[in-house]
């Protein structure tokens, strides 16, 4: 199935955090053009600072690793993931920096 134009949302709890624009996809990773949302607010924006930055450097040092992975669980605590039918997806790992974000996704 091709992602190319699909739009996936990104809510938190009921209000809308982003949408993500697919302009690229090299299975498992999708990446598009991320438009902020009311939600997206400042913790939200320190959140995805925090995770790419440790995403950047956890190859460095293990305890990194389990920071970033702590990181990511907040994320998916405070926000959901629609594909374009407007499904949540279970399970997500995202990344934002700036107006691009890249993700993939599980089902189960």
């Amino acid at each position: 199935m091709g992602h190319d134009g699909t739009v996936w949302a990104l809510q938190r709890g009921p209000e809308q955090a982003g949408d993500i624009l697919i302009d690229d996809a090299d299975f498992p990773w999708l990446r598009g053009r991320f438009t902020p949302g009311p939600a997206y607010d400042a913790v939200t924006r320190d959140l995805f600072a925090r995770e790419l930055d440790l995403s950047q450097r956890f190859e460095e040092d293990e305890r990194i690793l389990a920071e970033w992975d702590e990181v990511c669980g907040a994320v998916n605590a405070l926000l959901t993931l629609h594909r374009p039918d407007g499904a949540p997806v279970a399970d997500f790992l995202l990344h934002i920096e700036g107006d691009r974000a890249a993700f993939r996704w599980a089902d189960d």
